[in-house]
């Protein structure tokens, strides 16, 4: 069976150029992003259920109008859960079937960015965390057009950094890339001597 790191972090510290890093070093990923993505594409299982829940938040196209359904979430907070009960389901199948038709590699990724929030760090060999300082995670936010007031209701909604760090087995600086990359690297490297021990 693969080793598997559980990759997290908060809200633009890194992790989908840390990911790409891991990936750059031959390890199979598996991006809880992307399959929400893919699942809410017209005809997927995710935007059925949405269809189903909330209606409003569909485009005509039979797509998931992500813009409205992030208004509905900040005005009821029980839209989230009710949307989370709907989808989680359908990732967990979907990262079953990752990790059923990568059995033989060695090691592999899932990139979760709520991994901790959602208690899936059990799933997980060792925990991986991305993190920068609060001023720099901010800038990134901002500049990615994202308003003040979205990103503190999603950090609200996240476990601090701090307590990320906490409980992770590696904490991965992306302050640069340099950085990053040598977090990664140092890493896979403590692990495949983890793996070696227990061969």
């Amino acid at each position: 069976m693969s080793f598997r790191i559980g990759l997290t972090g908060s809200i633009g510290m890194g992790k989908s150029t840390t990911a790409a890093m891991f990936a750059d070093e031959g390890l199979p990923i598996w991006d809880a992003d992307a399959t929400v993505h893919r699942l809410y594409e017209p005809g997927q299982a995710a935007a059925v259920a949405v269809a189903e829940l909330f209606p409003h938040a569909m485009d005509m196209d039979g797509r998931v109008n992500r813009s409205v359904l992030r208004a509905m979430i900040q005005a009821d907070r029980t839209v989230l859960d009710r949307l989370n009960a709907a989808v989680h389901p359908l990732t967990s199948e979907d990262r079953a079937g990752f990790l059923a038709a990568n059995a033989k590699a060695p090691i592999v990724l899932l990139d979760i960015p709520l991994l901790y929030e959602t208690g899936l760090e059990g799933l997980c060999d060792a925990v991986a965390v991305v993190s920068a300082p609060p001023e720099i995670q901010r800038e990134r936010v901002l500049q990615r057009g994202m308003s003040e007031a979205d990103f503190r209701m999603v950090l609200s909604r996240q476990m601090p950094d701090s307590e990320k760090r906490a409980r992770a087995d590696y904490v991965i600086a992306t302050t640069s890339l340099d950085a990053a990359r040598k977090g990664v690297k140092d890493a896979l490297a403590d692990i495949r001597q983890r793996i070696a021990r227990h061969a």
